[in-house]
């Protein structure tokens, strides 16, 4: 699967609005962890790095940041800004996720359990990874 932005369903009601994320309904895979990322400090950085085999979904569930994404061949830039918009990322993606607002919280849904064997955290790794000649 591609990496893509998935717009996920909204419940409208006057008293506030509602969305829901099934897993292979919405996403095209079972969730298995979740964890998030707020407190973020002015000017941080977080990831920096690349997955061999998990796939994710990343939701801006307060505020805004910026997740650059690069394949080892083409990079795109998401602004995620909208608790109703999750960025699916498929593996061997490297990325590094910035620009945080004051008081975002960047919410992520992965398909498999932490496994520090699946990360790849050396960029040249990565590149090698995606069949990228090793510089000497």
């Amino acid at each position: 699967m591609e990496l893509k932005l998935i717009k996920l369903p909204i419940i409208h009601d006057q008293r506030g609005n509602l969305t829901f994320i099934e897993s292979g309904t919405h996403i095209p895979f079972q969730i298995k962890r979740i964890y998030y990322l707020y407190d973020v400090p002015g000017g941080a950085e977080r990831a920096g790095h690349a997955h061999k085999r998990l796939q994710q979904l990343m939701i801006a569930i307060s505020g805004s940041f910026d997740v650059h994404l690069d394949d080892g061949t083409e990079k795109k830039v998401f602004h995620l800004n909208r608790s109703y918009h999750g960025l699916f990322i498929p593996p061997m993606h490297w990325r590094i996720i910035n620009n945080f607002s004051s008081g975002a919280v960047c919410l992520v849904l992965a398909d498999q359990y932490y496994d520090e064997s699946d990360y790849i955290r050396d960029y040249k790794d990565f590149l090698e990874a995606c069949g990228h000649k090793k510089s000497t």
